[in-house]
């Protein structure tokens, strides 16, 4: 359990010196998006969270104030297509059924491009994505060529949008830094997907601890197994730091 201890020992004593607020902004087919925005300090970039399927913003709710110890900000976003998690209701989602507006998992790409330029006007850096399951896939749509964006951080990607939309063509000259982690039933398939990016360019991880588990839940501290995850992520923060 090394892992779990080393990574335990480095965020036992988070500062949470941060404002926590809720902001509103629209996509572009006016939908009225909630996010949580975490901020630490307006000089800093900014990590940019999404959630997976039936979730909120609320999978984020103990993972966002970790990675600001990386010296971020974040905005962890409700995406329209979701529900509820660890008692946080996904109010993007709410306000597309209750609207008739398409709120498939593909339709939520217009809320990610929404993110990014709403953090543009705060921030000319740029930005870290962060995907959980079918947002991770939408992570790399939004990503590839796009100059505000400096990485993708990708938990449990898949091709979520077939036969429309194919991710593993869409990695073709792929052009940022990028993590996966894939649980041990999703690796095979993950290292396939990625097959046209450069090593030097992706950070495919599962774990050694365990068979892991999808999404960015793997991160929460319920998963016993956490820490591995954790020091895999301040490996590929250093990384993307001194690039």
């Amino acid at each position: 359990m090394k892992y779990g201890f080393l990574v335990v020992f480095c965020f036992l004593f988070i500062n949470k010196s941060y404002n926590q607020q809720k902001v509103y902004f629209y996509s572009a087919d006016s939908l009225k998006i909630t996010a949580d925005l975490f901020l630490k300090d307006y000089s800093l970039p900014y990590i940019l969270l999404f959630h997976q399927g039936g979730f909120s913003r609320g999978e984020f709710r103990e993972i966002a104030g970790k990675l600001m110890k990386f010296n971020y900000n974040c905005l962890a976003v409700d995406l329209r297509a979701g529900d509820k998690v660890n008692y946080v209701r996904n109010e993007t989602a709410q306000r597309a059924h209750e609207n008739n507006i398409p709120h498939q998992m593909i339709d939520a790409k217009s809320d990610i491009l929404a993110a990014i330029n709403y953090v543009s006007k705060n921030s000319d850096q740029p930005m870290v994505l962060f995907g959980s399951s079918f947002s991770a896939s939408l992570c790399i749509l939004a990503a590839k060529n796009n100059e505000k964006v400096k990485a993708v951080i990708a938990f449990s990607p898949g091709e979520y949008f077939r036969p429309e939309i194919i991710v593993k063509d869409e990695l073709d000259g792929f052009d940022k830094p990028v993590f996966v982690s894939s649980s041990d039933l999703e690796y095979t398939y993950i290292l396939d997907m990625f097959s046209s990016v450069p090593s030097k360019q992706k950070t495919i991880f599962k774990p050694y601890e365990g068979k892991g588990i999808h999404g960015a839940k793997a991160l929460w501290d319920e998963n016993e197994y956490n820490g591995e995850y954790w020091m895999e992520l301040i490996r590929f923060f250093k990384k993307i730091k001194d690039s």
